[in-house]
């Protein structure tokens, strides 16, 4: 190739890639049909979840720290025109932070709201998950938006076999996925103050380590201080691993097929999006695509053919 012709390629590729770059800031867009989502997270703040027992960078976070992280996450990954709405459970229902919103256009204010959730906003200690998946269900029916529920699955007090929730009003009325949050090995529990200040964590005889509602499971094997008026669960001291928590995964995955969901383990958030991915979740849509990125690597190519060292030769 003689020094001219080297000139005019040179020449030719940098004018290419100057109507590229002007390209860029007329900011082009094509529609193209890509799957879009709707989805409600809604995040257990409950004691069990200040629990750590993952790793971020190497640093033990807690279970609540570890699902704001995966969201802040997943939203980014989640494609333009997808809608995310956001809500935290205690006791035995859900409250909505906000309703689904576009997740491109409102990125800033979904990433502070997720920063924002903490375990001070429960407004009550116990814990009836599968009360609060119920209402919850019943408070999303018709609004067209898959419910996302992330829990450790540890009810407080343990519920009473007698009273399982029947979920035969509510199954099959939303599809949603249930997160199993947490490790399947027994961690304490830290306890607080009033300040927030963590004074270590909770012993065996700060919790209930039964339920003693309504009447008690029938059993064929005599109660200890039994008495039908006063003590129908008896006076004899229960103990147990209540203080202590773990992911109750058997318990979720049991919740799961009740309400007719698919269950999965939080361990990352790509894995976490890989299963919100499924094709039951999705939706086809004609949207507006920016097509800027591709005029991007188009002039960075030329631009490396200009400069490729054998050209220069």
């Amino acid at each position: 190739m003689n020094l001219q012709n080297l000139k005019d390629y040179r020449f030719y590729c940098l004018s290419i890639a100057l109507l590229a770059m002007l390209a860029l800031f007329i900011k082009p867009q094509i529609i193209k049909s890509q799957p879009v989502y709707n989805f409600t997270f809604i995040v257990d703040i409950t004691r069990s979840m200040n629990a750590r027992d993952y790793q971020l960078k190497e640093k033990s976070v807690t279970r609540l720290q570890f699902v704001k992280q995966a969201l802040n996450e997943l939203v980014l990954k989640l494609p333009c025109q997808s809608k995310v709405g956001l809500g935290i459970f205690t006791e035995r229902n859900s409250t909505l932070l906000f309703e689904p919103i576009e997740v491109c256009s409102s990125y800033t204010e979904i990433d502070s709201v997720i920063d924002s959730i903490d375990w001070r906003m429960a407004w009550a200690a116990d814990s009836r998950i599968s009360k609060g998946i119920a209402s919850t269900i019943t408070q999303l029916q018709g609004s067209g938006s898959h419910i996302v529920f992330l829990t450790d699955g540890q009810e407080a007090p343990p519920v009473n076999p007698r009273y399982k929730t029947d979920f035969s009003d509510v199954k099959g009325k939303v599809k949603g996925l249930l997160v199993g949050v947490g490790g399947l090995q027994n961690v304490p529990i830290p306890k607080y103050n009033h300040q927030g200040q963590q004074k270590g964590f909770y012993k065996q005889d700060d919790v209930p380590h039964r339920s003693t509602f309504g009447m008690a499971p029938t059993s064929s094997v005599p109660v200890e201080g039994y008495n039908a008026r006063n003590a129908p669960f008896g006076s004899a001291k229960v103990s147990g691993d209540q203080h202590l928590t773990r992911l109750y995964e058997p318990y979720l995955e049991q919740l799961s097929k009740e309400i007719d969901w698919s269950y999965h383990r939080l361990e990352s958030s790509e894995l976490l999006n890989t299963a919100l991915q499924a094709a039951v979740f999705a939706k086809k849509q004609s949207v507006l695509t920016d097509f800027r990125p591709y005029f991007a690597v188009f002039t960075l190519m030329l631009l490396g053919l200009v400069y490729f060292p054998r050209l220069n030769k």
